[in-house]
């Protein structure tokens, strides 16, 4: 098992017994020197969930807190993110009116943000798609990514946001008018031209240079777990093996990986992220 000196944190990966490898995946992660993860959510309907009201998310929600024991049992320390896909919003207007949908999102969100301050997880989700829909979608996108805002910002939390690929910068603009702190919202597959905190992929090229400038952000895999689309996005022992790259070739330092995998996802979502 690979060891590093500092704890390595993936801040965007999902865990699937049911559809995808499970408990194997964690093994992975972790025989690659992996000892953090921040446990996203996955969307309802790939849980077999089908929401007809806000209160149905939380089927959703203890299924990844379940994830998350099956998690710490494999010797990996886990942080759940609770919250509601922005994909959500495409696959209930299937079957329901726009408004319906919107209300089920942000009934959903605030539902999450329970959690988080009950304790059971340390971060909600949310976001807009990231693909192309109608103008009254996007708008109905955003008022349930304001609401998340919104939430998040009353419960003292982070927010992770799954959008379109690019800045965002209007979203540190609402952050702003939501009264949450800009650096707490966090740009899940990010660019590094975001005015929020990124999560970039654990390939990204840019990763070195920023290191480098002292710039704050986190890697992640957003691994999918679906035996349907194996290794998706990167796979689970992706971000320990490119850390461990990045520094035997002296393209990051310790003190860079340090601020990386611990001393950032620390400051961002209030938690304690180091070695035993």
């Amino acid at each position: 098992m690979q060891v590093f000196p500092f704890p390595v944190t993936d801040n965007h990966i999902h865990i699937d017994p049911i559809n995808g490898r499970g408990a194997e995946a964690v093994k992975d992660f972790r025989r690659a020197g992996g000892t953090h993860m921040m446990l996203v959510t996955k969307p309802s309907w790939s849980l077999g969930i089908h929401p007809v009201g806000g209160e149905d998310f939380r089927e959703v929600f203890d299924m990844t807190l379940a994830v998350a024991e099956m998690i710490r049992d494999h010797g990996v320390t886990v942080f759940p993110v609770l919250g509601v896909h922005p994909a959500e919003i495409g696959v209930l207007t299937r079957r329901m009116p726009l408004d319906a949908a919107e209300t089920i999102m942000t009934d959903g969100l605030t539902i999450a943000a329970e959690y988080v301050a009950g304790g059971s997880a340390v971060a909600i989700k949310s976001g807009r798609p990231h693909y192309p829909v109608d103008e009254e979608v996007w708008d109905a996108s955003n008022r349930v990514l304001l609401h998340a805002l919104e939430v998040a910002a009353d419960t003292g939390c982070a927010l992770q946001i799954h959008s379109e690929s690019g800045p965002c910068a209007d979203v540190a603009v609402m952050a702003e008018q939501a009264g949450m702190p800009v650096e707490r919202v966090v740009k899940h597959f990010a660019v590094p031209e975001t005015p929020l905190t990124p999560s970039l992929v654990a390939k990204h090229e840019a990763i070195p240079a920023l290191a480098q400038a002292g710039r704050r952000f986190m890697m992640e895999s957003d691994y999918m777990d679906d035996n349907s689309r194996p290794g998706a996005v990167i796979g689970p022992k992706s971000v320990p093996r490119f850390t461990r790259r990045l520094c035997e070739s002296g393209s990051i330092s310790e003190e860079a990986a340090w601020r990386i995998h611990a001393q950032t996802p620390s400051e961002i979502y209030g938690i304690d992220i180091s070695l035993p």
